[in-house]
């Protein structure tokens, strides 16, 4: 071969090289540039030039920006070098009310953190396929009412798996998922929130291996009125380890989580099909766990064509649970009202009793207590307080042997961007 044949032929090789290094790499965006600065403006355009099947990369570093980034692009990932080494900074944010906004399907981010976002810290939205993983989201100068609300939000989504994030000093709930059908919280820690974990008014949703601690309540599973999507049900919480849930609530007056007693382990409220078992809930002042219906302004009823107040079929079982209802959070004046009646403390168990009624057209005859399907059993020697609300008080029950009793267990959820289903618990 000339030596011409062989150049020729080296070209070639080189360019067909070339071609399919990038044919390989197809979708994948750096962004990087020079300096913090030049980083910080072009982010929000790699966003919107995305394509599906983007990977934006991100850098180490601390970068600031001053208003809103946002994500209407499907398929496309987002990911930094960990949760301390990339960080997205909102501090003195001037414009919008998140720091990311995603509406997009098969969306995931992983491996950075948000900081100080004048509103959500990363909000998604109307999404499917939601996977935020390794993910941090906080407040840096701590609690305090100006914070931004909620720190992983996805609201009215379907499939979403949040593994292994952080979310600290929120000052409504650290890690939130709201409206939603498919959901797995899991190995996540939440701690110098209002709320750390939430699941509201959602369907299918497993939380495990989680540790929420220092926040003014722990986990919440509830249905709210007033949302359009209702209904929510069938949720895990299982493995986790709630611990000493007592921070003064800083939420602003404002927001109905104003209304969180401090020192809430579990709540799970209006809603029906939950399974809390195998955690760890120990030393949550006003109570472990709390059942209730929800309780709005005083002598005012829910419309029960549109919104189901009752709560029905929990069935709580072996739990480690011990120290709860020590200290009630006597600023709240029913919390006041029942801890006089009580002597000052509560039960590591509270239940407020309230049955749904048979005729729950009008709130008539009420159903007889079976007809809730509370079941408690193999908690060791937590304590317990039926305080039948509903009735003045007239029937409380101390003895938690009233309510033993097993219930089905809930199914696991399979998520598809989660690796099939979550773990079984037992």
């Amino acid at each position: 071969m000339t030596i011409l044949k062989k150049s020729i032929t080296t070209a070639l090789a080189i360019a067909i090289a070339i071609l399919l290094n990038a044919c390989s790499s197809t979708g994948t965006q750096t962004a990087s540039t020079s300096s913090p600065q030049d980083f910080a403006k072009r982010l929000q355009e790699d966003l919107i030039k995305a394509k599906p099947g983007s990977v934006i990369e991100i850098p180490a570093g601390k970068f600031q920006f001053d208003k809103t980034l946002s994500l209407n692009v499907s398929k496309v990932t987002i990911r930094g070098k960990g949760m301390k080494e990339t960080i997205l900074s909102f501090t003195g944010q001037k414009a919008g009310s998140a720091g990311l906004m995603v509406k997009a399907d098969d969306f995931v981010i992983e491996d950075l953190a948000i900081e100080d976002a004048a509103g959500d810290a990363l909000k998604v939205e109307n999404s499917s396929n939601v996977t935020m993983r390794r993910v941090r989201v906080e407040w840096t100068g701590g609690p305090k009412e100006t914070n931004g609300p909620y720190g992983l939000y996805p609201v009215t989504c379907k499939n979403v798996l949040i593994e292994d994030c952080v979310a600290i000093a929120a000052s409504d709930a650290g890690i939130y998922v709201g409206q939603s059908d498919g959901v797995i919280m899991r190995r996540n820690r939440a701690e110098k929130n209002v709320a750390g974990i939430e699941i509201e008014n959602t369907k299918n949703a497993d939380v495990y291996e989680n540790i929420a601690t220092n926040n003014t309540g722990g986990i919440m599973a509830f249905n709210l009125p007033d949302l359009p999507v209702q209904g929510g049900t069938n949720v895990r919480i299982y493995n986790n380890k709630i611990m000493g849930n007592n921070l003064p609530n800083f939420a602003p007056t404002s927001q109905i989580v104003a209304g969180l007693p401090t020192g809430t382990g579990v709540l799970v409220m209006s809603i029906k099909n939950v399974e809390v078992f195998k955690n760890v809930i120990q030393d949550n002042n006003t109570a472990n766990i709390n059942i209730s219906t929800f309780s709005g302004k005083e002598g005012e009823l829910p419309d029960l064509s549109k919104y189901n107040p009752f709560v029905a079929s929990v069935y709580i079982h072996d739990n480690e649970i011990s120290g709860g209802g020590t200290k009630p959070d006597v600023r709240l004046p029913k919390i006041a009202a029942l801890a006089k009646a009580t002597g000052g403390k509560f039960t590591d168990i509270l239940y407020d009793g309230v049955i749904e009624p048979i005729d729950v057209s009008n709130y008539g005859k009420p159903a007889e207590g079976a007809d809730a399907k509370i079941c408690i059993e193999n908690n060791g020697a937590a304590t317990f307080l039926n305080y039948d609300a509903g009735n003045g008080s007239k029937k409380i029950v101390k003895d938690v042997n009233a309510y033993k009793c097993s219930l089905p267990a809930l199914a696991a959820i399979n998520l598809p961007n989660a690796g099939g289903k979550s773990g079984g618990g037992l």
